[in-house]
């Protein structure tokens, strides 16, 4: 197995007040990989990017980037490094053109008009290239943003929150320029809010809370340790009360009597699912309809958040 691209090793920030943003974290971000950073406001998310950026520093560990200290390495690790903030900071007065080739040059990095159009037309700004940042849309002036952070052919990309305040349609491109990025071989490291787009996109999930990652792993495999399925029996006829019959298998009912909602993992050798589906055959109960839910990164994420700790453990 080749060498993490980037390798995080007991990063710890307290701020003067006391408050203590990171708690020793430790992470390897694979080459080549999109990894999303899921947790609350407040979690760590930014502060984490932040350090990795050399934009704060932290209180003890250390990164490496391919293999050497960003810190004693700095011009080596930034100029691997792009990252696109959540706040969308330009110069308001200068053109797309200027605005991307200038952060080129910030860099180091001869001009290129070659490299620039590319990356342009790679993000749909081809059009754009002589108009005027203020003029530019919201979801426009984002894509500007990662095209800054492309200017010096980065190899790791950061996203954080990259589709914030963006409308659906625009955001649906902005994933689809991500899947271009890395099949490119970009590799990128995404924070946010819209847990179903982590799902849809990332290879590896992180869950971070309260300054601690309390989940890393496949984004497969976390839903298949975490995830669970549950079974709705739809009834004839709605029922007061459940069963007493049916207690063994902690059935809930659900709307109104309608439903027999039953929660089991499906990788356990035996469900429960026939000897319950028997009982209620046994009891009389018609059922007019059963459907199966799985459960989703976004049920996952706020069961380790808000959960009592032990899934947190079940999913390290």
């Amino acid at each position: 197995m080749s060498e993490p691209i980037l390798s995080i090793r007991g990063l710890r920030k307290v701020y003067g007040t006391g408050v203590q943003a990171l708690k020793t974290v430790d992470l390897d971000i694979n080459r080549g990989e999109i990894f999303a950073l899921l947790g609350p406001n407040g979690a760590g998310k930014t502060t984490l990017i932040s350090i990795i950026c050399g934009i704060v520093t932290p209180s003890g560990g250390e990164v490496l980037i391919d293999g050497q200290n960003w810190q004693s390495h700095f011009r080596y690790a930034r100029e691997r490094i792009g990252l696109v903030p959540q706040e969308l900071t330009t110069d308001a007065f200068e053109t797309v053109w200027n605005t991307v080739s200038f952060s080129r040059g910030l860099f180091g990095k001869r001009r290129d008009p070659a490299k620039i159009e590319d990356l342009l037309k790679r993000l749909s700004l081809w059009d754009k290239r002589k108009s005027i940042m203020m003029q530019l849309s919201g979801g426009m002036k984002r894509r500007v943003m990662i095209a800054k952070a492309l200017s010096h052919e980065p190899s790791i990309l950061f996203l954080d929150e990259p589709t914030a305040g963006v409308d659906v349609e625009l955001r649906r491109d902005m994933w689809e320029i991500v899947r271009k990025l890395r099949a490119d071989g970009t590799t990128i490291i995404l924070t946010t809010h819209y847990i179903e787009e982590a799902e849809e996109m990332a290879d590896r999930v992180g869950v971070i809370s309260r300054g601690e990652l309390i989940a890393v792993d496949e984004k497969s495999a976390l839903m298949a340790k975490m995830g669970k399925k549950r079974l709705d029996i739809v009834l004839a006829d709605p029922v007061a009360a459940l069963p007493a019959e049916l207690s063994e298998w902690n059935v809930k009912l659900q709307n109104d009597g309608h439903i027999l909602s039953y929660e089991f993992d499906s990788k356990a050798e035996r469900t429960g699912i026939a000897s319950l589906m028997r009982r209620v055959t046994d009891l009389g109960l018609q059922y007019k309809d059963l459907s199966t839910h799985q459960s989703s990164l976004e049920d996952i994420f706020v069961e380790l958040v808000h959960g009592d700790g032990q899934q947190a453990e079940a999913a390290q």
